[in-house]
């Protein structure tokens, strides 16, 4: 619901400004020449209810295998499920958290003819966050979370504008954060270490329109797709209190726990207030 107002209210802005922007100003000069402006959105996850915990029951880097009771069956067995857990019953799970976002950007566009070209690179973070849970028989529960303390984009685009102040544009490039990984459990025998924040590179691509508001202030309504690879988050688990005969010990004295999707994926809706220089 509040993604679908705010894409409503972005796009009822965006288009009813070329009516609004009789200044009397020279079009064929809009959307040319470097720009700066602040971003505001809302970050959305694809749905990752397939994804579980992989491990590495022997911790010599490859992953897939069981963690099994000394009477070889599944510790997992009870399985896994796309959320961060409430409790250990019935594999209760609480949804990934979606959230706002918030950007300041700087960019140059170069128009030729009817056809704009140009660059923008951007800074912010997202509120939104990316949980992953697995339900063991003892039983015990363990969650993975990640969310971005911060992130970054470098983009080229290309666009076309018929005139009347309205930019209409595709977008893709480069995309970076810095991840902020977290790990909890109700297992209190086990020790349990983590290697904390990563860093995510990937892409973002997508589109959206722009119209002027005045001759140096223009709103723009933009969706972007981002997807990074996030791969490095490793915990460690180990003996602690645990007898020998502990299923994350038995083949080997510890075990390694990764998520089974290593990729972070987010769609974004967002207006955009730009001045132009």
């Amino acid at each position: 619901m509040k993604l679908t107002s705010l894409l409503a209210a972005a796009a009822v802005s965006a288009f009813a400004v070329p009516a609004m922007a009789q200044d009397g100003r020279d079009t064929t000069q809009d959307f040319n020449g470097p720009y700066i402006g602040l971003v505001g959105g809302y970050t959305v996850q694809p749905n990752d209810g397939g994804e579980t915990l992989i491990f590495d029951t022997n911790q010599d880097g490859t992953y897939g295998e069981d963690v099994n009771t000394s009477g070889g069956a599944n510790a997992f067995s009870p399985g896994f499920c796309g959320g961060a857990a409430t409790g250990t019953a019935n594999r209760a799970c609480r949804n990934d958290k979606d959230g706002f976002e918030y950007f300041a950007r700087a960019g140059y566009d170069k128009r030729m003819g009817n056809f704009v070209v140009g660059v923008v690179v951007e800074g912010g973070r997202s509120e939104a966050r990316d949980s992953v849970s697995g339900f063991s028989t003892t039983p015990a529960s363990y969650t993975m979370t990640r969310e971005a303390d911060w992130q970054a984009g470098a983009r080229l685009r290309a666009g076309y504008t018929p005139g009347g102040g309205v930019l209409f544009y595709a977008t893709g490039g480069g995309a970076y954060a810095r991840l902020d990984n977290s790990f909890s459990t109700s297992n209190t025998a086990n020790s349990f270490a983590d290697n904390g924040k990563t860093n995510g590179w990937g892409y973002s691509a997508g589109g959206g329109a722009e119209a002027m508001l005045t001759k140096n202030v223009s709103l723009g309504l933009e969706y972007l797709y981002t997807n990074l690879q996030d791969d490095d988050y490793v915990v460690n688990v180990g003996p602690g209190t645990a007898p020998p005969t502990n299923p994350f010990l038995l083949n080997g004295g510890g075990t390694d726990i990764q998520r089974s999707d290593d990729k972070l994926r987010t769609h974004s809706v967002r207006a955009s207030l730009n001045f132009r220089f």
